[in-house]
């Protein structure tokens, strides 16, 4: 056997090329042809060689080339890695400070950080959602999601339509197999009883005429493949409803103080961002105003720890174009819903009304200050006033609001959320504010590094203490009052009108995984035939995935079949001695005769 068929891959040597006979085409074939064997040139190679030379390998071309990345682009385990790379390349939006969400904290970083904040921002890290790379990889998961989903469904629609597969003409191959002999049954009576089990329980059926048998082929569970295709279809119209939300969408930021109300202009926002097909000119038409603003907290003695919060709430009135005026209630987690937007409670704070006059009587700054709270659960908050119009100096109140004060060796704050016993911790500067310069200055904070404090009436160093009613007097003639307080409460506005497609696209995806995770897919087959004046019953099936319950669904159903025509019952096992046990010659578990 071997000089017939040599092994050159185990280094054989053969010497047909010797032989009487051998021309020199087999010969040169044998000697140069092997595909491990050196060539005369002495290199090793699979290329076969005619008259010296190596036959040339037909080359993919420009159609080729293009068809085998089109598979590679949209198979599965690419579309996977493209899936996973997506995760990966979001976590930098989350780590680092983002352009669109927070540009003064991503300029802060950048200051802070030199040379590594530059390279992060050449490469996109503070625009991550709009940066080519982010976008690359989602165009391409998109584009191979549905290079995966489009030949799958037609493959799918036409199994829907065609029949169940013949029945094999060997059955104990297959899973669960079990033969019965029954003497006296009538086949097409076991055929039909069947048939009729299989329908009750859900398979698609077919009776089929064989050569001396009957069968019927059954099979169900195509709701699996169903539900993989709408999973991933559900995916992309996530990814496509993302995508058009990030286009036309806007959000929107907006401080009201109680008395207060708010138009829907873009000028009305204290901050504001939409998407790139968004026009200001859809703005909805709305308004509303702030009626009163509303908060409860845990207090002594009751269930809870102290100072936590039970409820916030907002008392607005609400205009709308076509409609009255009406009140509504806006709570944490409860929105109010207008058309082409909706309006969330997303913070609140305290704001005291505060009057301050410059040495030459004028009134400089008044009117409701919105506060700063600065992350204790007792509402401490930063208070910043500037005046750029004081005399003979611009002149700047900052300091503290206690909404429960005190002031000890631990400085002043806040013994409890709630305005129990409402004061301010001031200190007034004068000098330069810097608004002059041009430069955009955060509202909320100061440079003291240009001012000068403006001492008391002993000239030393002075905090105002006040509390609502107050007024105090420094040196310099400057006063300031603590004339009463309010409460203020931050919306966010905000509109997608994918929003709805998004959670219902996500909630066909879920109900997709669930059917391809929890349908079995299988098929059964049950022939029947004449052997030797007994009526011979063969049942088997075959899982497409993991299906412990199909071997005894087997059983059951050829015991079902037995006893319904007074066969006898289904044994544990069948004789080793059967010919027809195992297709390897042994008995096979799970059979009965």
């Amino acid at each position: 056997m071997s000089e017939k068929n040599p092994r050159p891959d185990r280094g054989v040597r053969t010497d047909d090329a010797d032989r009487p006979g051998a021309g020199p085409a087999e010969a040169g074939a044998e000697a140069s042809g092997s595909g491990t064997g050196p060539s005369e040139s002495g290199s090793w190679s699979s290329k076969p060689e005619v008259d010296g030379k190596r036959a040339a390998v037909p080359s993919l071309g420009l159609r080729g080339t293009l068809l085998f990345l089109w598979r590679q682009l949209t198979s599965m385990q690419t579309a996977l890695v493209l899936l996973m790379l997506l995760a990966v390349a979001a976590i930098p939006g989350s780590l680092y400070p983002q352009r669109s969400v927070n540009p003064a904290l991503t300029e802060q970083f950048l200051e802070e950080n030199g040379r590594w904040g530059e390279i992060l921002d050449a490469l996109g890290f503070f625009e991550v959602f709009s940066s080519p790379w982010f976008s690359a990889i989602y165009l391409l998961l998109f584009i191979s999601l549905i290079g995966c989903i489009v030949p799958r469904v037609g493959v799918h629609l036409r199994q829907l339509r065609a029949k169940p597969p013949r029945t094999p003409s060997r059955l104990t191959r297959f899973t669960g197999y079990t033969r019965l002999e029954l003497p006296g049954a009538q086949a097409d009576s076991l055929i039909e009883t069947a048939h009729r089990s299989l329908r009750r329980s859900r398979y698609r059926t077919e009776v089929r005429e064989e050569k001396a048998a009957r069968s019927v082929s059954a099979e169900r569970g195509l709701l699996r493949e169903t539900g993989n295709l709408l999973f991933h279809i559900a995916l992309v119209g996530v990814l496509v409803c993302i995508a058009g939300g990030t286009l036309t969408s806007y959000r929107g930021q907006v401080t009201v103080v109680e008395g207060g109300g708010f138009a829907n202009s873009l000028t009305q926002y204290d901050s504001f961002e939409s998407g790139a097909w968004f026009d200001e000119n859809d703005l909805p038409d709305f308004r509303f105003t702030l009626e009163e603003f509303r908060a409860t907290y845990v207090q002594p003695g009751e269930a809870g720890k102290v100072g936590e919060p039970r409820s916030f709430e907002a008392d607005v009135q609400v205009t709308t174009p076509g409609q009255e005026q009406e009140s509504r209630t806006v709570q944490v987690n409860k929105p109010l819903h207008v058309p082409g937007a909706s309006m969330y409670l997303l913070g609140n704070g305290y704001a005291p009304e505060i009057t301050v006059t410059d040495p030459e009587g004028a009134v400089v700054a008044e009117g409701p200050l919105i506060t700063v709270p600065m992350g204790d659960t007792n509402y401490t908050s930063q208070v910043v006033l500037k005046a750029p119009d004081a005399q003979p100096e611009q002149t700047a109140v900052v300091g503290f609001f206690l909404p429960t004060g005190t002031i000890d060796e631990q400085g002043p704050r806040s013994l409890y959320p709630d305005a129990l016993d409402p004061q301010l911790a001031l200190t007034v500067y004068q000098g330069d504010l810097g608004l002059d310069s041009g430069v955009p200055q955060n509202a909320y904070e100061v440079d003291l590094t240009t001012l000068t404090q403006v001492p008391g009436e002993d000239g030393d160093p002075v905090l105002i203490r006040l509390y609502p009613g107050q007024e105090y007097s420094l040196a310099d003639g400057t006063t300031v009052s603590f004339d009463g307080l309010k409460r203020y409460a931050a919306f966010d506005i905000a509109h997608n009108p994918f929003e709805r497609w998004i959670l219902i696209s996500a909630l066909v995806a879920v109900g997709g995984l669930i059917l391809s995770l929890f349908v079995p897919r299988r098929r059964l087959w049950v022939r029947v035939r004449e052997q030797g004046g007994t009526t011979v019953l063969e049942v088997a099936g075959l899982a497409r995935s993991d299906d412990p319950a199909l071997a005894d669904d087997v059983k059951a159903l050829a015991s079902r079949l037995s006893e319904a025509h007074d066969g006898q019952r289904l044994p544990d096992a069948a004789p080793s001695g059967h010919p027809e046990a195992d297709a390897s010659g042994g008995p096979r578990e799970g059979s009965a005769q």
